[in-house]
């Protein structure tokens, strides 16, 4: 079998955390950021994990995380 290419748009944006959970950043937090409130933009800053319908997805994505 050949190797499998890895997406490096998706490379860059997810890493893995130490039980293999896959993390990612939260969207919605790069413009119009004036009429969301102060609260609303500060858990925008925390990182999330991708759900787990994704998670299959994101392997075969990025398979050497």
């Amino acid at each position: 079998m050949p190797k499998i290419k890895t997406h490096r748009g998706a490379a860059k944006r997810f890493k893995v955390t130490g039980t293999g959970k896959i993390m990612r950043r939260r969207g919605y937090k790069s413009h119009l950021l004036t009429g969301k409130s102060s609260k609303r933009t500060k858990n925008l800053r925390k990182a999330a994990l991708v759900s787990d319908s994704e998670y299959a997805n994101m392997k075969r994505l990025v398979p050497y995380l």
